[in-house]
């Protein structure tokens, strides 16, 4: 079956959630049309007619704000949703009664497994529209402006590959396939092959067969220490770092926390600022780890609590001789 028509039919089975979606058959159509623009033009002119025209109309008013509009709704409602299923898995006592009267409870164990594996194929397979419309936009046009599209894309958070819940899913969807033995042996749907923890040299990493022959791996090492992410986080371009290491480079302490860190402090990795202020707490990710790398996590929350005490010994004391003018 081709991906449009598998597409369009695993939509049309999401229509009661009211999903937004890539508009796959009308990009579709847009690119035929500029195509016929293309053939009547190479007739027009005598330059080179394998490239689209510097001002096509087609391209530049219509293709790449219509996907890029459609690629914002995507990651919103992902995000959004991603979100709301892992505060409901993590909350407790109150806070899940109040889930539970706002009408937010899935209902069950499994059901929330169910919620997390479907939010991730509606990523993966959304992903993957992108990329083959993309890509037939550049083998018509015999051109990279598709790639390049990609990259902005990604420097603007629209790449739902990058988003920090896709992580957190993968993590929830491990923990919720190890914790209920029942689960774990259901046959998972066909466009989501499973996640999986790969531990390589020491070196964790998370692992994801997609849909049509993609792998997704993430690498779970912490560019700073270099060694195995500890409280992760996430910034908002995307890069993964513990906790302390993103106080460190965000030149604030663990009582500040990252909203204290100013606007232009930087990513230590792609150099992006105001990266800091909307980091994410990856917890499905870090009890995973904790499960994972237990005599790692423990050497690990040893040295954590000592410099977590320092810093706030230092802080308060600092907080006093301001106080009494000193």
């Amino acid at each position: 079956m081709k991906f449009c028509k598998k597409y369009e039919e695993y939509m049309q089975g999401q229509k009661q959630k009211k999903l937004p979606s890539v508009g796959f058959k009308k990009l579709k159509k847009i690119l035929k049309r500029c195509r016929r623009d293309l053939h009547s033009h190479e007739h027009s002119t005598p330059h080179d007619s394998s490239t689209c025209p510097k001002k096509c109309p087609v391209c530049d008013g219509t293709f790449f704000p219509s996907l890029l509009n459609e690629m914002s709704a995507v990651v919103g409602c992902f995000n959004e949703r991603a979100q709301k299923l892992l505060d409901l898995h993590l909350a407790s006592g109150f806070s899940r009664c109040l889930f539970w009267f706002k009408g937010r409870l899935y209902g069950n164990h499994g059901a929330l497994s169910q919620e997390g594996k479907d939010l991730v194929t509606y990523a993966i397979i959304n992903a993957v529209a992108v990329r083959k419309i993309l890509k037939k936009y550049d083998k018509i046009h015999y051109s990279k402006q598709g790639q390049a599209f990609k990259s902005q894309a990604q420097s603007m958070h629209m790449e739902i590959l990058q988003s920090p819940w896709l992580c957190e899913l993968m993590a929830f969807h491990i923990n919720m396939r190890e914790t209920d033995e029942a689960s774990a042996k259901k046959a998972i749907i066909a466009l989501f092959g499973g996640c999986s923890l790969v531990l390589k040299d020491g070196k964790p990493s998370l692992s994801c067969e997609l849909f049509d022959s993609i792998k997704l791996d993430l690498d779970l090492t912490c560019s700073i220490c270099l060694d195995t992410l500890f409280d992760p986080v996430s910034l908002t371009c995307g890069h993964f770092f513990c906790y302390m290491c993103a106080c460190k480079t965000a030149s604030v302490t663990i009582v500040d926390g990252l909203k204290a860190a100013n606007h232009t402090e930087k990513c230590p990795l792609c150099r992006e600022g105001g990266v800091y202020e909307g980091a994410v707490h990856l917890e499905e990710l870090n009890m995973l780890l904790s499960r994972s790398c237990p005599e790692y996590w423990e050497e690990r929350l040893q040295y954590e609590r000592k410099e977590r005490v320092k810093q706030a010994k230092e802080h308060w004391e600092s907080q006093c001789r301001t106080l009494m003018g000193v």
